[in-house]
């Protein structure tokens, strides 16, 4: 067992490299070793995130890692969260809690004192567990951005972690972007690159291994894995990078037909995890929706949470969007919304925090009213529905109140309209199957709930992760790296395109 307080940090040479996998599938493996492991990540920019039982707010990613290690999530894992609302403008959370409404540049002044707080939370875990599993954020290689970096080669040099850099080979070039993004860096943030790892190989690795000869003699520094491809391993993604990737019908029905959910592609959408429970439900179909014409046939739309709630129902409006739920409302024909979602079916929405709109007509298929108010709601609420227990979690500044309906969790139902601010409510599998089961006779589907457990379906993927480490990584030169910290003697590559990068914050 190493040392308490090891550590090291999962870069990747892109977004959407593969960081919050490999470090989900380090954390399985090191907890199957008997490991006291912890992740961390210490800048995310996420719509997706959840609430942990100390009442704070972070990102699904590290509530996901957090899983695979088998300990309970919190805020220290992720002590800044960006949740971006438009373009160029983000709403910011340290340590769990709401701190700043900011833009990009205005951001930049922040930084710096961003970092010391974020290595205080590392620091603090590196105390408690033998080892934290670090995920940077974005690439190293953008160095325009390396002065006032929190989250990779300026948290690896603050911190003395070693670094993995991994790279998808399945977008090509990753030979490439591996020496490209070590040739960029001074040579203070290069001495930090321990090595490579390749994901989402398809092949013969016998093919591949020239190339990996290749990067070693090139930059001193081994490749120490080439995971496989392997398909239906989507979890809790940090925001719709993926979403497309995602298999559509898991597994046939255990009835006649297929249940269809179209999801509403919100421009601003978050917590769009709600829909993974959904998906694995034998013989339910999602995808998702950007126009009116996709919602025809499905028997269930999910309007999902959004950061901007006014905004994203401007868009429903601009789309024709809003005039085909109001018909599918007329017909009784299943609607669900969650939290934003559940807002825009309502009333009348009054906000003067998040878009500064003021009175806003919502649709008017639920009689509720929503008031936007500073201060958010964090919380983990439970109940129950149709005899079956469920607990959800609550992230939102707009409280809703419903004049009638149904009371549905928190919400409300008026016909084939249901919502609700909690999220989450789908991975409890009596109120899942229950819900859709409601939901498919009011579509005329004869659809039947299947079986098997949505928390040993997600178990069984956070082992699929733990076997890819475990079966194509070198475990052993892992192990080396968070017992022994930064390799020393690494050569530093020539950068030959022509500039040099800026200089770094030398800490």
């Amino acid at each position: 067992m190493p040392r308490r307080g090891g550590a090291l940090l999962v870069a990747g040479t892109t977004s959407d490299a593969g960081k919050s996998i490999l470090t989900a599938g380090l954390c399985r493996w090191l907890s199957r070793r008997g490991v006291r492991v912890a992740p961390f990540k210490a800048q995310n920019m996420a719509l997706n995130s959840m609430v942990t039982a100390d009442g704070g707010e972070i990102g699904r990613a590290q509530a996901m890692q957090a899983a695979a290690a088998r300990v309970e999530p919190e805020a220290a894992m992720n002590p800044v969260l960006l949740k971006p609302a438009g373009e160029r403008h983000s709403h910011v959370v340290v340590l769990g809690r709401a701190h700043a409404d900011v833009d990009a540049m205005s951001y930049r002044d922040h930084k710096l004192r961003l970092l010391d707080v974020a290595l205080e939370a590392l620091d603090g875990l590196r105390r408690r567990f033998d080892v934290v599993v670090c995920e940077g954020a974005g690439s190293p290689a953008e160095v325009n951005l390396r002065d006032r970096d929190i989250a990779n080669m300026g948290l690896a040099r603050a911190a003395g972690l070693p670094v993995l850099v991994v790279g998808d080979i399945d977008r090509g070039g990753v030979l490439a972007h591996f020496a490209g993004t070590l040739a960029v860096l001074d040579a203070a943030d290069q001495r930090h690159i321990a090595g490579f790892v390749v994901n989402k190989f398809r092949g013969d690795p016998a093919l591949l291994q020239p190339g990996l000869d290749w990067l070693r003699g090139a930059t001193g520094r081994p490749c120490l894995g080439v995971l496989p491809w392997r398909s239906g391993l989507w979890l809790d993604v940090e925001d719709s990078l993926d979403l497309d990737s995602r298999p559509g019908l898991l597994t046939p029905p255990a009835g006649r037909d297929v249940l269809r959910v179209a999801l509403v592609r919100l421009p601003r959408m978050s917590n769009v995890t709600d829909a993974d429970a959904l998906a694995s439900e034998p013989g339910v179909s999602v995808r998702l929706a950007t126009t009116a014409a996709e919602l025809d046939d499905a028997d269930l739309v999910v309007v999902p949470g959004t950061r901007a709630t006014v905004s994203d129902l401007g868009w429903l409006r601009e789309r024709g969007i809003d005039a085909a739920l109001r018909r599918r409302a007329a017909e009784g024909r299943p609607v669900l919304g969650v939290c934003g979602g559940y807002q825009m079916l309502g009333g009348a929405i009054d906000d003067d925090v998040e878009s500064r709109a003021g009175r806003v007509d919502g649709l008017g298929l639920l009689p509720v009213r929503t008031v936007f108010s500073p201060g958010k709601v964090l919380a983990l609420p439970t109940g129950a529905w149709r005899g079956h227990p469920v607990a959800g979690y609550q992230i939102h500044h707009g409280r809703v109140t419903a004049d009638g309906g149904e009371p549905f969790l928190d919400g409300c139902r008026v016909g084939a309209v249901w919502g609700t601010t909690w999220h989450g409510i789908f991975e409890h599998d009596g109120f899942r199957r229950a819900f859709l089961a409601e939901a498919a006779a009011a579509a005329g589907r004869g659809w039947l709930p299947g079986a098997g457990s949505f928390a040993e379906r997600r178990e069984a993927r956070l082992d699929a992760l733990g076997d890819l480490v475990e079966e194509h990584l070198d475990t052993d030169a892992v192990w080396r790296l968070i017992e022994g910290g930064v390799p020393a003697g690494l050569p530093t590559a020539a950068l030959t395109l022509g500039h040099t990068p800026p200089e770094a914050d030398p800490r």
